[in-house]
């Protein structure tokens, strides 16, 4: 995500009755940006998505994380950001980076 107050971003795809899938975000703020005072920001995120990718391809929830698991090579580990979102098994964890 392009967004100067995000660093870093992670998309999964979570189960949605009415559609099958619905894009979930889970972003890293940066330095100096507080999500407690900055109440609307997960609000203006959205916003911000639907603007740049279009309304459905734009992630329908944005969660605010410390961190987002990392393979050793520093790629996102979406695979378990899915796995923990929906309490499936994290499996083969032998490529995250020690600290996720």
């Amino acid at each position: 995500m392009e967004h100067p107050a995000v660093v870093e971003a992670g998309v999964i795809g979570v189960p949605d009755e009415m559609a099958g899938q619905r894009i979930k975000a889970f972003v890293v703020l940066a330095p100096g940006v507080d999500p407690d005072t900055a109440a609307g920001l997960p609000r203006e995120l959205l916003g911000f998505a639907r603007t740049r990718l279009g309304a459905v391809v734009a992630p329908k929830e944005i969660e605010v994380r410390d961190e987002l698991p990392h393979t050793r090579s520093g790629k996102v580990m979406r695979r378990l950001l899915r796995a923990r979102e929906l309490g499936l098994p994290e499996g083969d964890l032998s490529t995250l980076e020690t600290g996720a």
